[in-house]
């Protein structure tokens, strides 16, 4: 009877043996996209929200006003990673509204939840995009022309995303430099005028730039002109 049941019992052992390295395999792959999710949060916050054109555009002001180091860089990505929280809060809202509370109630998978959480990243990416570079992607990936905006897969949409922000930035830098610009010309004549060749315009253009600034709430009217073109 023992010889009997030995072989059950070997067979009984094998399969538990067999349960349990399964586990640890699922356990090992879900650990390891997890990381793999980590490790890319900072590209993620960078390309695929509101980051990339706030702090190139607070970066322009700091370049037009010619602070140099002023504000610092501590600041201006601080201040820029609190607008992005600020302007994607409902974006934030929807997704753990639809994904993430879902997924920790085990009301939906894993997939599922991924898939809920990225639908509405995809929709601001869209409303923040241009069709001519989405064009441009499309075109690229020698993909069929898309019938609706469902069809355009992600790793297309975020290029294109990610240079219409680098456009929109670098317009309203543009716009920001135009008034300083005009200050150091004036300046710059000015000197030209009186002899003073030999004086930096930047030395006595830089008080002026500052004071204009002030003057007219510059930080005030910065932040409200980012927030406001992402509606």
């Amino acid at each position: 009877m023992l010889q009997q049941a030995s072989p059950a019992l070997a067979a009984s052992l094998t399969l538990d043996l067999g349960n349990t390295a399964g586990e640890q395999t699922t356990a090992s792959i879900q650990i390891l996209l997890l990381l793999t999710v980590l490790s890319l949060a900072p590209a993620i916050l960078v390309l695929m929200t509101s980051f990339t054109r706030i702090i190139i555009v607070l970066s322009f002001v700091r370049n037009a006003l010619g602070t140099q180091q002023l504000p610092p860089n501590q600041v201006i990505i601080g201040l820029s990673l609190f607008l992005t929280f600020f302007v994607m809060q409902p974006t934030w809202n929807e997704i753990n509204t639809q994904a993430l509370q879902p997924y920790i109630n085990q009301q939906i998978t894993q997939t599922e939840a991924l898939n809920k959480a990225e639908a509405p990243l995809r929709t601001f990416m869209f409303k923040q995009t241009r069709e001519k570079d989405l064009e441009l992607f499309v075109g690229m990936a020698k993909m069929e022309r898309p019938k609706t905006y469902s069809d355009i897969p992600t790793y297309v949409l975020i290029p294109a995303f990610v240079i219409s922000e680098l456009k929109t930035a670098f317009q309203m830098g543009f716009a920001i430099f135009i008034p300083f610009m005009v200050i150091d010309m004036i300046v710059a004549s000015t000197l030209m005028s009186m002899g003073m060749m030999m004086l930096p315009p930047m030395m006595i253009s830089l008080p002026f730039k500052l004071l204009l600034f002030v003057l007219v709430d510059g930080w005030n009217l910065v932040v409200q002109s980012l927030v406001t073109s992402f509606h």
